[in-house]
C-alpha cells in the first residue's frame, strides 16, 4: 500500500497495514499491526514494525499532509533539543510530494498516559492523595516544559506518559518555542496553565493555589495570580464545550451521525455495532422491553440489549395539531441528547445518552427515540421517606448524601443550569452520586438574571417534594444555596 491508497481507506483500514517507506539506509516495509487514532483522509497513528523493531507510527495524508508533516517534525525537534525534556526519540521521517509524509517514533512499552491513571482515581474524594500525587507530577514537568521556553498547544493528561517511572512528552504537533532555552512568557505561562487546568474538573478550581506549589518549586519565574489563571481557565471551558457540542451532531471520531430527508440517526461510535439491531426497529425494543412509562407524548421503556440494561424513550406525536408544532423545530429527542451530553462533558451525573434518531418525511421531523444508559438508582424521595418517618431529632438523611447534594446545585450554579422539572422522581441516587434524568426542559443559561429565575423555580419545585412543615423541608431549605434576590431569606 503507499501513502496515496491509505489516504483514500477511510476510517478503518483492513489491518496488517504494509507501506513501503525509505529512510537513509534506503527503503523498508513498516507494518503497522494496531491503529491508535484516525483521522480519516488525513492522519494515521498506530503500533507498528519497522526494520525488525517496534515504533510508534504518525503517517500524514492528504492536501494538508506536508504542513502537517512540518509541524511534527519541528514540534519533535524542539523537544529533542533541549535535551533535558525526556520524549520518545525519533527514529525515521520523510516527505513524499503529492502522498504524504511519516514520523517513526520508539514505541514505549508498558507505558501509561496520565490520563489512564488519572482515570484510576478521579472518582476519589477532591484532592485526595493519589490525585494530587498524579497532578504534581504533570505540573513539575509542565514546569520544566516552560522553563525551557516551549509549550504544548494541546496540553492534557493523555500527552504525558509514564515510562520506567518518568514522565515523557508526546505529540510534538502541539509543541511551540518562544525562545527556545529561555522561560517561557507569564502571558503565555498562564494561557497554557489554562489548557492544562481546563480540561480538569471545575471541582478542582478550589484547589488552584495548592496545586499551584508543584509547578512553582520547579519554575518559579513568574508570579502567577490565580484570578488570572481562572480568567484563562474559564476561557477554555467555554471553548471546550462550544466545541464538544458541535461534535454530537456530526460523523467524526466520537459519533457516528446519518442525515437525511428521512431520517437523523447519530450515535456513540463505540456503540455503533451493538445498538445497530436496536436502532433499526426502535417500536419493537419498546414493544418487548419493561414498561416505564405511557404518556400521550412521550413513552419510555427499560430493555435488555447483549446484556445490557437501556432505556429507550420514545417522543411521540399525538396528532395532526401536535405534528404542527413539533415538525419545524428541533424534536425534545435532541434536546434531551444535546443536554444529557452536556451535562457528561462537564462531569455532572446522569445516565449517558448513547444514541438519538429521528423519523422524517422531507426533513419533517416526526417521531424520535432518545437511548441512554439505565440509571437503577432510588429516587430521592424515596431515600429521604424514612427520615420522615422517624422521630423529629433523627429525621436527617446521611451527611454523604447531603454532601452529594451540595455538590450537585453548586455545579448547577457554577455552570448556570437550571433542570425545567425538579420533582424528586427525576433525582436518583446512584454510586454516590445523585443523577439527573429527564432532561427534556434543561437549559444552560447565558444571561444571569434569567438563570436566577429559573434556578429559584428549581429550587422551589425540588423542596415541594416535602411537606412545608417537616424537618426535612427546613434542613434542605437551609443548606440548598441561594441566589441573591431570588429566595425570601
Amino acid at each position: 500500500m503507499t501513502l496515496a491508497e491509505l489516504s483514500r481507506s477511510g476510517r478503518s483500514p483492513q489491518l496488517p497495514l504494509h507501506i513501503e517507506l525509505a529512510d537513509a539506509a534506503g527503503p523498508a516495509t513498516l507494518g503497522v499491526q494496531q491503529l491508535l487514532r484516525v483521522l480519516p483522509g488525513q492522519r494515521y497513528v498506530g503500533v507498528a514494525e519497522w526494520r525488525g523493531r517496534k515504533v510508534l507510527a504518525k503517517l500524514l495524508v492528504g492536501d494538508k499532509a506536508a504542513r502537517a508533516f512540518h509541524r511534527e517534525l519541528d514540534g519533535a525537534r524542539l523537544l529533542a533539543g533541549q535535551g533535558v525534556l525526556p520524549t520518545p526519540l525519533l527514529l525515521a521521517d520523510g516527505l513524499r510530494e503529492g502522498e504524504g509524509g511519516w514520523l517513526l517514533f520508539e514505541y514505549l512499552d508498558n507505558a501509561q498516559s496520565l490520563g489512564d491513571a488519572w482515570r484510576a482515581v478521579e472518582g476519589q474524594p477532591l484532592l485526595s492523595v493519589g490525585q494530587q500525587a498524579l497532578l504534581g507530577e504533570a505540573l513539575e514537568l509542565i514546569a520544566r516544559l516552560h522553563g525551557q521556553g516551549l509549550w504544548q498547544a494541546d496540553l492534557h493528561l493523555d500527552n504525558l506518559l509514564r515510562h520506567d517511572g518518568q514522565l515523557q512528552v508526546v505529540d510534538g504537533g502541539g509543541v511551540h518555542g518562544e525562545t527556545p532555552g529561555q522561560p517561557l512568557s507569564r502571558n503565555k505561562v498562564l494561557e497554557n496553565l489554562g489548557v492544562f487546568f481546563g480540561q480538569l474538573p471545575a471541582s478542582l478550581d478550589a484547589y488552584i493555589e495548592e496545586l499551584l506549589v508543584h509547578y512553582l518549586l520547579v519554575n518559579g519565574e513568574h508570579a502567577l495570580p490565580v484570578e488570572a489563571l481562572l480568567k484563562e481557565i474559564g476561557k477554555v471551558r467555554r471553548w471546550r464545550l462550544r466545541d464538544y457540542l458541535r461534535k454530537i451532531g456530526r460523523d467524526c471520531s466520537l459519533f457516528s451521525a446519518r442525515r437525511g430527508a428521512s431520517v437523523l440517526r447519530v450515535v456513540r461510535r463505540q456503540d455503533e455495532s451493538r445498538l445497530a439491531p436496536l436502532l433499526a426497529d426502535p417500536d419493537a425494543a419498546i414493544a418487548g422491553g419493561q414498561s416505564l412509562k405511557q404518556g400521550g407524548t412521550s413513552t419510555v421503556a427499560l430493555v435488555e440489549q447483549a446484556g445490557r440494561q437501556l432505556v429507550v424513550k420514545r417522543y411521540n406525536i399525538k396528532g395532526f395539531a401536535h405534528w404542527l408544532k413539533r415538525f419545524w423545530r428541533p424534536s425534545r429527542a435532541w434536546h434531551s441528547w444535546r443536554e444529557g451530553n452536556r451535562l457528561d462533558f462537564l462531569g455532572i451525573a446522569t445516565p449517558k445518552p448513547l444514541a438519538l434518531l429521528e423519523l422524517r418525511t422531507l426533513w419533517l421531523r416526526r417521531r424520535a427515540y432518545l437511548i441512554t444508559e439505565y440509571a437503577a438508582g432510588e429516587d430521592i424521595i424515596a431515600r429521604f421517606k424514612p427520615c420522615l418517618d422517624a422521630p423529629a431529632a433523627a429525621a436527617s438523611p446521611p451527611e454523604a448524601e447531603l454532601q452529594a447534594l451540595d455538590l450537585l446545585f453548586a455545579a448547577l450554579l457554577r455552570e448556570r443550569i437550571s433542570h425545567g422539572d425538579f420533582k424528586g422522581s427525576n433525582l436518583l441516587w446512584q454510586n454516590g452520586r445523585w443523577t439527573l434524568i429527564d432532561l427534556d426542559a434543561m437549559q444552560q443559561h447565558q444571561s444571569a438574571q434569567r438563570f436566577a429565575r429559573a434556578y429559584a423555580r428549581d429550587r422551589a419545585r425540588f423542596l415541594r417534594n416535602w411537606p412545608a412543615d417537616s424537618r426535612l423541608f427546613k434542613l434542605l431549605d437551609e443548606r440548598l444555596p441561594q441566589v441573591p434576590g431570588t429566595c425570601p431569606e
